[in-house]
């Protein structure tokens, strides 16, 4: 008769890989538990239990439930800002900043455990540091960029390029809502019209 095995705990796979590795295991099963369970589902106890490790760990890495959800917030941002800036650069910048709208929903789609933490008010009282802002802001400097170049062109409206990154950002934000509230039953076609009206609204000569 064959002896059992035991699959090795996602901490376990993890160690192998070192410090990193750890880090995204804790902060992807805690990403998970918040989305499902909401902050109560934060405290140390749990993740452990859900990695298989102890709670020495979280402390080692994040301090305790104040530093984990900085982290959170961090980590989300800083996947949100790398997918932003993996976006390739188009000759016409107009086409740069659709595409950048499609890659914040791409995101929004791959990391959504993370997403009501970015956004929203998931666990209460927690207010970013310094950092973490500066991490968001990091994000949000991807778009404005991309519409200054616009303006720069020639492209824009006769508008503040400020404005009208804020109000494209706040756009594909309420559409990502929307979709990953389960309120949208043609979302491919939505974001399309959607993207038509950016092109008439913002820029001239739209395509």
């Amino acid at each position: 008769m064959s002896e059992s095995t035991t699959a090795p705990s996602a901490y376990a796979l993890a160690q192998r890989q070192g410090d990193r590795a750890i880090r995204t295991t804790l902060l992807d099963a805690a990403s998970r538990l918040l989305a499902a369970e909401g902050s109560q589902a934060l405290a140390l106890r749990r993740i452990a239990a859900e990695v298989g490790c102890s709670t020495t760990v979280l402390y080692r890495m994040f301090g305790g439930k104040s530093g984990l959800t900085e982290a959170l917030f961090i980590e989300g941002f800083e996947r949100f800002r790398q997918r932003l800036a993996a976006v390739p650069h188009h000759s016409d910048p107009r086409d740069y900043v659709r595409e950048l709208g499609r890659a914040y929903r791409a995101n929004a789609l791959a990391e959504r455990n993370y997403y009501g933490l970015m956004f929203g008010e998931t666990v209460p009282g927690f207010e970013p540091g310094e950092e973490a802002m500066a991490t968001a802001a990091s994000a949000y400097e991807v778009l404005e960029n991309a519409v200054a170049a616009c303006a720069a062109a020639g492209l824009l409206i006769d508008a503040d390029p400020s404005h009208v990154a804020a109000s494209f950002w706040a756009g594909i934000h309420g559409f990502v809502s929307l979709e990953l509230g389960g309120h949208l039953d043609d979302a491919e076609a939505v974001l399309d019209a959607f993207m038509r009206g950016v092109s008439s609204g913002f820029f001239i000569n739209a395509k």
